[in-house]
């Protein structure tokens, strides 16, 4: 993805820097950005270690939706299978987020856990 969105935008200095601190303090950075591997995946499986319900293994699909000609987003669906261990954790997680925590003043608003 760093080699792609760099190939994107040759004069981003920033990336430039960020990619020849890199070169110079990784060894495995520096072969892997020589040997020009780009391979932009839109499907495959992730998986996350998340701090309150453990590993999540995800299936994912991605999209670009370009909004000009210059811009591009990327649309990221996760998708757990049906019945799996996944699945039940991250059913935990939506429970988690709608469960109000309290607040310590009375006045103050309800809180959601997990909402961001």
């Amino acid at each position: 993805m760093l080699r792609a969105e760099a190939g994107r935008e040759p004069r981003d200095r920033a990336l430039r820097e960020l990619i020849g601190e890199l070169s110079t303090v990784s060894p495995d950075f520096r072969t892997m950005w020589a040997a020009h591997d780009v391979r932009i995946r839109h499907e495959g499986v992730k998986r996350l270690q998340h701090p309150e319900v453990g590993l999540l293994e995800l299936t994912y699909q991605s999209l670009d939706l370009p909004v000009s000609h210059r811009a591009v987003h990327d649309l990221s669906l996760y998708t757990a299978e049906p019945g799996s261990t996944s699945e039940e954790r991250l059913r935990i997680l939506a429970s988690l987020a709608t469960t109000p925590v309290q607040a310590a003043d009375p006045g103050a608003l309800p809180l959601r856990r997990g909402s961001w």
